[in-house]
């Protein structure tokens, strides 16, 4: 999931610094040959990036506890919901993070990352900390203002999208940004989606806070034809409580939210999102 900087490196930052405020030191032997796998993970295809997310979930759980082994399986969190990692390899992260942060002083993000596998990717957590309750009882309150939001913004063309008006529709709501890796990886799966359920009621409003200059020759260069809003001052990220992008809301016919997804979906996983709206 990126941010200004892609979520796994600002997690990856708040690790380094948990306890001296120092630099973090030099991966040993066993823990860089894992670094640097993680780094190619982004340009692996889907079935590829599947199979190497699974493989790397379980080299860092075999490791020996220490920072090594928290700042990798911290950055592994923030890829993980990258794409159709499968239920037992996010099980696997989760429990791994859980272990490693008992040992060691957090940083509240650390905890909002496993709460977000908790509520949104659905494994299971036991953590009794405060800091813990704190950052889910966040994510429930944001939750609250996504059911049913009101908001209208203007397309690329200057065309206005208002979600109240489109009630009757399936309307997939996307956060994007040209700078965005997973954002434009899962791009092209949008725009097949939009392509075979246009007719059938699916309305897709790609959202960016970017200025036009920068959006609009990058439609084009794509050919993407589902409408792309623009949202100066991020309003609607902020009515959204939208943190970290690429991140998706999928409302029903009567404008209730119907599912969610906290970070880039792959063809299959937007389909079975899509399943609960009653499109297939």
């Amino acid at each position: 999931m990126c941010r200004c900087l892609p979520i796994a490196c600002a997690i990856l930052a708040a690790a380094a610094a948990i306890s001296a405020q120092t630099p973090p030191p030099a991966f040993n032997g066993q823990e860089q040959p894992i670094a640097d796998r993680m780094r190619q993970l982004r340009s692996l295809p889907d079935n590829e990036w599947t199979l190497a997310v699974g493989q790397l979930a379980r080299q860092i759980q075999a490791l020996p506890a220490g920072a090594g082994k928290l700042r990798l399986i911290a950055g592994l969190s923030g890829l993980v919901t990258e794409g159709d990692a499968g239920r037992e390899t996010l099980q696997v992260v989760a429990d791994t993070l859980a272990a490693v942060m008992a040992g060691l002083p957090q940083d509240q993000r650390m905890y909002g990352t496993l709460a977000s596998l908790a509520r949104y990717e659905h494994v299971q957590v036991s953590v009794d900390d405060p800091k813990y309750r704190a950052a889910m009882a966040k994510l429930e309150a944001a939750d609250e203002g996504r059911l049913s939001p009101q908001f209208t913004l203007r397309d690329l063309k200057g065309r206005q999208w208002s979600l109240q008006k489109l009630r009757g529709k399936v309307v997939l709501v996307n956060f994007w940004a040209t700078w965005c890796p997973p954002c434009r990886k899962e791009m092209p799966d949008m725009q097949a989606l939009y392509q075979r359920f246009g007719r059938r009621g699916l309305v897709i409003l790609a959202i960016s806070d970017e200025d036009a200059g920068k959006v609009a020759p990058f439609v084009a260069a794509q050919k993407y034809t589902f409408p792309v809003l623009l949202d100066p001052g991020q309003k609607v990220n902020q009515l959204l409580a939208v943190e970290g992008i690429p991140k998706s809301f999928l409302y029903g016919r009567d404008g209730e939210l119907v599912a969610q997804a906290i970070d880039r979906r792959t063809n299959r996983q937007f389909l079975e999102m899509l399943k609960l709206a009653g499109l297939e």
